[in-house]
């Protein structure tokens, strides 16, 4: 009898049976695109793995802009590559919902959070709040309390902000202001009139105020709170007429190849888990039950202005 149908058959078993194994790996890897910070990034994965050992994450990090680029160009190449994303704005997510690119989930997590911390249908959740209001200098004369304090003779050329045509967080201000029937667009025509300067991102206004180049900014909550923390000469400002917030959503793409493992990552960062790591990272957590971090008061204390992201997405296009 010849030996080779038996080797064949083995071959042929082996073959299958790496196949299989291959197929499971794939099954469990986890492709997510991220715009957190390294070091925020390391720790949801690692936080995540922990509680699904059995699920590998292979993740990219990059600025919002970059990463939708990147995306964009796969996505025109007939590629999805992210099973999941967590970046910073919602107007971004929104445009990805309405051009179809990504896929409805209901977490039951949900039942946590403000409905308009995420969409009805699904398709995207907030996971944090990191809000925009104004810091000052220690040293600087005033201590402003308002939006409209910024635009006195006292304030003129000495207010700094972040350029909304680089600055995600800026453009929901931006977005967040305009639909304030008490500020409108009027309010940007004004700070421009009285000398504000606008320049590139968060950390180089939160710079300048703190070396006291410029005495008063506008700017993301986590900078100034932070520093001061560390003895850094600022103070951070919600103002009275409220804030703007960026969100940091999470969200399935449409092509994604492990769809469960990306429901288990959403569930995850909307969990109270979750959501304590996002308060030990130092930010405001969407969660209405998990405290906020040291340094901010506490979730029902600000007043969060209105965002329609299909509204501001259909203007700013």
């Amino acid at each position: 009898m010849s030996k080779r149908p038996v080797v064949s058959a083995l071959a042929t078993v082996a073959i299958a049976g790496f196949s299989l194994s291959a197929q499971v790996a794939a099954s469990d890897t986890l492709t997510l695109y991220t715009s957190q910070p390294n070091s925020d990034a390391q720790q949801t994965v690692d936080a995540f793995q922990a509680a699904y050992p059995d699920i590998e994450v292979e993740w990219v990090r990059d600025g919002t802009t970059r990463l939708m680029t990147r995306l964009r160009s796969e996505l025109s190449a007939g590629v999805s590559n992210p099973d999941v994303l967590l970046i910073a704005d919602s107007m971004t997510m929104e445009s990805l919902k309405q051009q179809g690119h990504l896929q409805a989930y209901l977490s039951d997590e949900r039942q946590a959070y403000d409905a308009d911390l995420y969409d009805p249908e699904g398709y995207y959740y907030g996971t944090k709040l990191i809000t925009t209001g104004i810091v000052y200098n220690t040293g600087a004369e005033h201590r402003p309390q308002t939006w409209q304090d910024l635009l006195g003779p006292d304030y003129e050329g000495m207010v700094t902000m972040p350029s909304p045509l680089y600055s995600g967080a800026a453009l929901i201000h931006m977005a967040a202001i305009s639909a304030n029937p008490e500020l409108g667009m009027a309010y940007y025509e004004a700070l421009k009139a009285n000398r504000t300067e606008a320049q590139g991102g968060n950390g180089g206004v939160f710079n300048a105020v703190a070396a006291g180049t410029k005495p008063y900014g506008i700017v993301v909550d986590f900078l100034p709170i932070r520093e001061a923390a560390k003895g850094s000469p600022v103070a951070f400002v919600f103002p009275e007429e409220g804030v703007s917030a960026v969100t940091e959503p999470v969200a399935i793409m449409q092509g994604a190849e492990n769809v469960e493992a990306a429901q288990k990552f959403v569930d995850f960062v909307l969990s109270r888990q979750g959501q304590e790591l996002v308060s030990q990272q130092g930010y405001l957590p969407a969660h209405n039950d998990i405290a906020s971090p040291e340094g901010f008061p506490e979730r029902d204390s600000i007043a969060l202005m209105p965002l329609d992201t299909e509204q501001a997405l259909a203007q700013e296009a």
